[in-house]
């Protein structure tokens, strides 16, 4: 399904969950949330495939995993709901993936999803021993969260991610 894929823009991704949360009854993604969900189905897309779903990489931020573009864009709206957005959309193989990862992850409010990628092995890896609350800028390597997020299915170690 996925043989010939190229990975896609951030941004694509992230308007898909922001545009796929159901705001009638009562669900809100917030740029937090918003992070985490990417992360999420990136992570989960170099697990089961080897080969990532969006070209940016991840940083290690004090909330967690974070890409610096999607921060950009949506900074401007703080810890509030984000607004349907238009704009192209990922494609249908692609959309029921992210179906999948936003029936595991939506659930959860933003403050658990962080924590949650506080408990994992990349953010902390990448993290070193920096304090919780400290900056950071340093990339989480798409091979460390394809591995870690692999072994979660029983998959083996890779040392290269496909082309």
């Amino acid at each position: 399904m996925f043989d010939n894929w190229v990975p896609i823009n951030a941004k694509t991704v992230a308007r898909w969950f922001v545009n796929h949360a159901d705001r009638d009854a009562g669900e809100a993604i917030t740029q937090l949330k918003l992070q985490k969900l990417v992360y999420y189905a990136d992570a989960w897309f170099l697990a089961n495939f080897n080969k990532p779903l969006v070209t940016e990489n991840f940083e290690a931020w004090a909330h967690g995993p974070a890409i610096r573009s999607l921060y950009a864009k949506y900074r401007n709206h703080g810890w509030e709901a984000l607004p349907r957005e238009k704009g192209s959309h990922p494609d249908s193989n692609v959309a029921g993936f992210l179906e999948a990862v936003y029936d595991e992850y939506g659930q959860f409010s933003a403050k658990a999803l962080e924590r949650m990628t506080h408990d994992e092995d990349p953010w902390r890896r990448a993290r070193g021993g920096l304090s919780p609350e400290a900056a950071s800028n340093t990339v989480i390597p798409k091979l460390d969260i394809r591995n870690y997020y692999a072994a979660k299915i029983g998959k083996e170690e890779i040392k290269k991610l496909q082309d």
